[in-house]
């Protein structure tokens, strides 16, 4: 993986992060992890996908 490296920007956005795991626990960890860090709206739920190939 490559390294993070801080970056400033002139003007606010938004981000979508699209997190996959193999289990709602781990995605909704991460997702605090994030929220810890940036002000950011946070989900109750996951959803899943039909295809599962990733795991």
């Amino acid at each position: 993986m490559d390294p993070i490296n801080e970056v400033h920007v002139a003007e606010a956005g938004l981000v979508v992060v699209d997190i996959a795991s193999a289990d709602e626990a781990t995605a909704l960890a991460f997702q605090q992890l994030l929220a810890e860090r940036w002000a950011t709206a946070t989900a109750q739920r996951t959803t899943s996908s039909a295809w599962s190939g990733w795991y």
